[in-house]
């Protein structure tokens, strides 16, 4: 098991979500977090007073994948899709996960972050 962490700009947040759609990555979180890197912010007059914004608002995609293959292409379709070739565009980082469990089934493992058995279960009931 694979998480992938995108910080990105936050004008990128709807057209990577629907990149990752596109490709049938689900399981996503997204939050709003502050940061700087090299852009390092900008300058503001606030009532006659110089203002600087070294923390700027950015979003944060966390993502779960069960091979590196899936991994490659989530970070390839990230990378493709929130390039703008300027400072600010944001990080990549994936890493691996020890335990993964699905809270209402006790499921664990890739079976935590793929469809569960009980929820195709539960459709073909509802049909």
């Amino acid at each position: 098991m694979i998480k992938v962490e995108a910080i990105v700009r936050e004008e990128k947040l709807e057209d990577i979500k629907e990149a990752l759609n596109a490709i049938d990555v689900s399981g996503i979180t997204v939050s709003q977090v502050m940061g700087c890197g090299r852009q390092k912010g900008y300058s503001k007059i606030i009532r006659g007073t110089e203002v600087d914004f070294n923390m700027l608002p950015k979003i944060k995609f966390e993502i779960l994948v069960s091979s590196e293959e899936d991994e490659q292409r989530t970070i390839e379709t990230i990378q493709k899709v929130a390039c703008t070739g300027a400072y600010g565009d944001g990080k990549i980082f994936s890493y691996d996960l020890r335990t993964i469990m699905r809270v209402r089934t006790c499921e664990t493992g890739t079976d935590a972050i793929e469809k569960s058995k009980f929820d195709e279960v539960c459709e073909d009931l509802q049909n």
